[in-house]
């Protein structure tokens, strides 16, 4: 596992990793859309309120599209090692 994690933080993770990555992020494109899908007949079918299920769904929606399009966009670039100023004031910079 630290291999792999070495190689997403390198200049160039490869076509493998990139390939993976990508899709990852199309599917949890597809995941926020059925939600999104799910939650939009849920709502419109009986004027209720928000049960939990829906407050669930909503929230799996939106946090399945974020991390899908910041995956599909970025890709292996995503867990590439930024290098931190020194006079930082995290405590864990170098």
């Amino acid at each position: 596992m630290a291999a792999i994690l070495r190689r997403l933080e390198s200049d160039h993770p490869g076509w493998a990793a990139q390939i993976a990555i990508r899709s990852a992020g199309l599917v949890l494109l597809g995941l926020c859309a059925a939600a999104a899908w799910w939650l939009h007949r849920a709502v419109a079918q009986t004027s209720h309120g928000l049960t939990l299920l829906e407050f669930l769904a909503a929230a799996l929606a939106v946090t399945s599209g974020c991390l899908g399009w910041a995956l599909l966009g970025e890709g292996p670039g995503l867990f590439r090692m930024v290098p931190v100023p020194g006079r930082s004031i995290l405590p864990f910079s170098n």
